[in-house]
């Protein structure tokens, strides 16, 4: 971290004075000059607070990645290879050249299973990188796999990525069918379903699911993994309308969980999508709480909770700022960070006593938080939260007793459980409605099957079927039937066998639903509930290096 502040200082240095290392006279024949290598350090080292010895040596760096890239520009000029600077595993040294060409990442550099990530987005291997936005001296992120077990673990991470796209594309399925347990609903903060297109609903779902998923794994510090569930998340997320991501935080927090992830994987720096994503989590949160977090207040009466999204958005555009050696607004935005810390630590004694009072520990520490640490009036706070969401609870169990008994009227007169749920969820409950929109499936479903069964007597011809319907009055004739009915297996006789596959599928989808469903925290407020050891510890690592005198600000 402190290397790459140097640097970057260093490098708004060499623009003012407009020295180009390498050049003559501090590249000579591709070699650095010792002499005036050493004059510039020198030169430089009062600026910057530190030694000569270590100015030198990022100068050394500076210059030798100028003249690679030089060499890169004239390759890519003579023989269209790129040269692609990529951010690899730590125990890795290679530099991989790349023909935009035939543009493959291939095992023979040594990298047995990869992942590469360009602006936040993970490549495909298998695909032209021009393709997919890569240009010569494209940064990029590796995640690489080396040896068996590394290997297995690349494996497990994407048989999770894929089992988590399942298990959520199936619940994404289930909110019309009341006999799918568990079936999910997106609803407000007070438990209210909100209205949205139904493949707008699938991707949020989906959405979700990958953010929940990567904030499990980002918990268990795998945050190689939890990336790339984060950046599946980010893509459906994209198939969502603006008007919906205005109106709910998840987005901006998930922005926020990436760059948290590229943090931990020091990868900020390789990243340039990263600073972009902290203005769209701080855009969003400005559309969705209000300039002065006025539409936050009217929806849960206070704020406290939710400051620690700002004191990891203010924390992280600190530490990107330092990374590219703007020291004045690293320290800018870590004042604000410090002042946020102070009032959103838990206070140990006052835990314990709410604690005492049979509150839970998430409980103590979001209560007190919305409260500014009021002991009695977070007690009063939670009791509310508590009753709040067992009220919703009783609304959801009535709302779905009424559904059932909609559904159960229609099942009465015939119709199919699926077809009458999913014309009650059409007219918003209304039986009457619904009965005649379920009559209509009914018809349609009786004219297709008549149809099909028209076109198999005609070996599929299109016109001959109609022709023959339309002679018979919509009727098949009864002795075509009874042939048709001889001459092989009829729908109720192929019935069991489609009913033992369709038994079988439904067992492994419940296995893959109840699965992720493990990964679902089950307190709606879990996202908010940071206990600050990770912010903690890196607040400190930053204070110690903005606290280094320097001139260059």
């Amino acid at each position: 971290m402190a290397e790459q502040n140097i640097e970057a200082k260093l490098k708004i240095l060499l623009k003012q004075q407009k020295i180009q290392l390498w050049n003559p006279p501090y590249t000579l024949d591709n070699r650095p000059s010792p002499e005036h290598m050493q004059e510039l350090s020198e030169q430089y080292a009062p600026l910057l607070g530190i030694s000569a010895l270590e100015v030198g040596g990022a100068l050394e760096s500076i210059r030798a990645q100028a003249v690679n890239r030089g060499k890169g520009n004239q390759m890519f000029r003579e023989t269209s290879v790129a040269t692609l600077e990529l951010l690899l595993p730590r125990d890795a040294s290679k530099k991989l050249n790349i023909d935009l060409v035939c543009c493959r990442i291939r095992e023979d550099y040594g990298l047995k299973s990869i992942k590469l990530i360009l602006n936040g987005r993970t490549l495909n291997v298998d695909q032209r990188l021009d393709e997919q936005g890569v240009r010569n001296h494209s940064k990029m992120m590796v995640l690489r796999v080396s040896d068996a077990e590394e290997l297995q673990k690349q494996q497990n991470q994407n048989q999770s990525l894929q089992r988590t796209h399942k298990g959520f594309q199936i619940l994404s399925e289930r909110e019309e069918d009341l006999d799918s347990k568990p079936f999910l609903e997106i609803a407000d903060q007070k438990g209210n379903p909100l209205n949205i297109p139904h493949q707008e609903k699938k991707a949020l779902i989906l959405a979700m699911g990958f953010h929940e998923k990567g904030r499990s794994l980002m918990k268990r510090k795998q945050f190689d993994i939890a990336l790339c569930h984060l950046l599946q998340a980010d893509q459906q997320f994209s198939k969502c309308g603006s008007a919906l991501l205005s109106s709910v935080d998840n987005f901006a927090v998930l922005q926020l969980d990436i760059v948290w992830c590229y943090r931990a994987l020091e990868a900020l720096s390789c990243l340039e999508d990263a600073k972009s994503r902290l203005q769209r989590a701080e855009s969003s949160f400005l559309q969705v709480y209000g300039e002065q977090q006025q539409r936050l207040r009217m929806i849960k009466g206070n704020t406290g909770r939710e400051e620690v999204l700002f004191l990891r958005l203010y924390l992280l555009q600190s530490l990107l700022a330092y990374i590219e050696g703007n020291d004045a607004q690293a320290k800018q935005q870590l004042s604000k960070v410090e002042a946020l810390y102070r009032r959103l630590s838990p206070d140990t004694e006052k835990m314990e006593q709410l604690m005492t009072l049979g509150f839970t520990e998430r409980e103590a520490r979001l209560g007190l938080r919305a409260c500014e640490g009021d002991v009695q009036e977070a007690a009063l706070h939670i009791s509310n939260r508590r009753q709040e969401r067992e009220e919703m609870k009783a609304r959801e169990r009535q709302k779905r007793r009424t559904r059932l008994e909609a559904v159960t009227v229609l099942t009465g007169f015939g119709f199919n459980r699926k077809d009458a749920a999913r014309a009650l969820n059409q007219t918003k409950g209304n039986v009457d409605q619904a009965y005649t929109v379920s009559d209509l499936l009914c018809t349609i479903y009786l004219l297709f099957l008549l149809y099909t069964r028209t076109l198999r007597l005609t070996d599929g011809d299109v016109q001959a079927a109609a022709q023959l319907l339309l002679e018979n009055q919509g009727e098949l004739p009864p002795d075509l039937t009874q042939e048709s009915s001889s001459s092989g297996p009829t729908q109720e006789e192929a019935a069991p066998s489609a009913s033992t596959s369709t038994s079988s599928t439904s067992t492994e989808d419940d296995e893959v639903v109840s699965e992720v469903l493990e990964d679902i925290s089950r307190h709606e407020e879990d996202y908010l509930d940071l206990t600050l050891e990770e912010e903690s510890e890196l607040i400190a690592t930053l204070q110690s290096h903005l606290s280094r005198p320097t001139q260059l600000l």
